[in-house]
């Protein structure tokens, strides 16, 4: 067994937080096995170590769980010719060959659920409750695409010449890079690389620097699943080395396509980068959800599904609700329940105590970058009306803000933490203004029971994801993905393994009648 350290050597917490201060100063030893603790990269079905590592810390605590392998451009060369080189046998491979293989990987997942949940807590914060979930996730789209490999149809198409005949084949596109989040480590690689490998692509996974232990966990189950040697391959690396390392990924000719997760302004660098050699590209970038409660909607639902959309990894999800608006008739009532459920259901500690919801963000840029926009709303005249306090290190109090406008910073920029700011609006007309205001448009949500709204403010939100009395929508069954500065492609479902396909188009002629 592998034994990850997770004892602080000081307790930094304010007096206004002993419950969470004595939580940490009790400590934490995690074990997992030691075939799934990994620190190397995993290259050419083998596991390779670089010439520098970096260390992972515990962002609850700052405690360092490991040092990782740093790799550099040369070990990106390696991994996209390894890849490459894999690819000529790999795509020649049966669909039920790789359903096999990939149903193999997913039922390793789920007998290595504690394991792959309790790393995703160490290096992410959220609670142990929450990593188990996003196993469950993780796993549910490997399951899929193990189906979905042998439904890859191509077509006949009828033409008006007797003689000829149209056929469509789809065909994988090649090596596929993939660079993935830290909020969702395990979720984001097996979603991209689930329908890449199902299409017949190789993969160059590169995982976020603060979440590389789950990556390279999964690369050891896809080991153990039979992957073949190339087909997957995992580059951890630091901050510093990952620009390059990602220019790699994205200018290599032998790499065919791109797929990234992250913020808007990176997803443009990238873009830039592919658009030398023309790749094709997937891009699920930065969000700015809206949340309309309307006066028609059930109050105690909208509640509910505003602390699922919000409070879900303390914030930190792309398509969280980022923005609020409440209409006037029903906003005092709906502000006085939330706050009233925050108090009872959010309980902020270490990810591995039993009672937290509300984990650490993921560093202190994290929670310097709410705490920003809380002074900034309050000194513009918004009301905290829960929470507020920055608590020190990376945690941050669950905060609810009402008497906020659309010149806050909190309404203009994404939050990426628990912030709950409540705009208030009087007709549908202005809530539509203000929530397909922004320049991205992933998530969007709403309550009403007025089944002619449901249909207006469903078909006029500028977003690529509309959850109606719903605050929580993933789902591998369901495509994942934005509009406008949101990205491009989507993700899961049945077009998820599409991005990874291309289509060719084959006419027969001279044929007898």
């Amino acid at each position: 067994m592998g034994v990850l350290c997770l004892i602080r050597d000081r307790v930094f917490f304010s007096r206004s937080t002993p419950g969470l201060a004595a939580a940490i100063r009790r400590g934490y030893s995690l074990s997992v096995s030691q075939n799934l603790l990994r620190t190397q990269a995993y290259i050419g079905g083998r596991w390779v170590s670089a010439p520098a590592s970096f260390p992972v810390l515990d962002p609850a605590t700052g405690k360092e769980l490991a040092k990782v392998a740093d790799c550099g451009t040369y070990e990106a060369k390696e991994a996209v010719n390894a890849a490459y080189t894999a690819f000529q046998s790999w795509k020649q491979s049966l669909a039920k060959e790789r359903s096999v293989l990939l149903r193999k990987w997913y039922e390793l997942v789920m007998q290595n659920k504690d394991d792959l949940a309790k790393l995703i807590t160490a290096e992410c914060g959220k609670p142990l409750t929450e990593a188990y979930g996003e196993v469950a996730y993780s796993a549910s789209f490997l399951e899929w695409f193990s189906e979905e490999a042998r439904r890859v149809y191509g077509d006949v198409v009828p033409l008006t010449a007797k003689d000829r005949r149209i056929l469509l084949l789809k065909q994988p596109v090649g090596v596929a890079s993939i660079i993935t989040p830290w909020n969702f480590p395990s979720a984001m690689i097996t979603r991209k690389a689930g329908a890449a490998l199902a299409a017949g692509c190789t993969v160059v996974v590169k995982p976020a620097e603060d979440t590389p232990l789950s990556a390279l966990a999964l690369a050891e189950l896809a080991a153990q699943a039979g992957i073949p040697a190339g087909v997957y391959n995992v580059l951890p690396c630091s901050r510093t080395s990952t620009p390059a390392v990602g220019e790699v990924l994205c200018t290599n000719p032998l790499v065919g396509k791109i797929s990234f997760t992250g913020s808007t302004a990176t997803g443009k660098v990238l873009l830039r980068h592919a658009a030398g050699t023309v790749k094709r590209v997937s891009m699920e970038l930065g969000g700015h959800a809206p949340f309309i409660v309307f006066d028609s909607a059930d109050v105690d639902q909208a509640v509910i599904g505003a602390m699922g959309s919000k409070f879900r990894n303390s914030g930190q999800t792309c398509v969280c609700s980022n923005r609020f608006l409440v209409q006037k008739g029903i906003h005092d009532v709906f502000v006085e329940k939330l706050a009233k459920a925050m108090e009872k259901q959010l309980h902020v500690g270490h990810g591995f105590e039993s009672k937290t919801t509300q984990g650490p963000l993921i560093n202190e840029r994290a929670a310097e970058k709410v705490e920003k926009q809380i002074a900034d709303a309050v000194s513009h005249g918004a009301k905290v009306v829960k929470g507020g306090k920055r608590l020190e290190g990376s945690f941050m109090e669950p905060t609810l803000l009402s008497n906020v406008t659309t010149d806050m910073l909190c309404t203009q920029e994404e939050t990426f933490g628990p912030l709950v700011p409540v705009l208030k609006f009087d007709t549908e007309e202005e809530a539509l203004a203000i929530a397909n205001s922004a320049s991205v448009g992933l998530a969007g949500y709403f309550y009403s029971k007025d089944p002619s709204q449901i249909w207006r403010v469903a078909e006029q939100l500028e977003v690529g994801m509309v959850g109606v009395n719903e605050g929580l929508l993933s789902a591998a069954e369901a495509p994942f993905g934005g509009v406008k500065q949101s990205g491009i492609g989507r993700e899961g479902s049945k077009y998820g393994i599409e991005e990874y396909l291309e289509v060719k188009y084959m006419c027969f002629g001279g044929l007898s009648t």
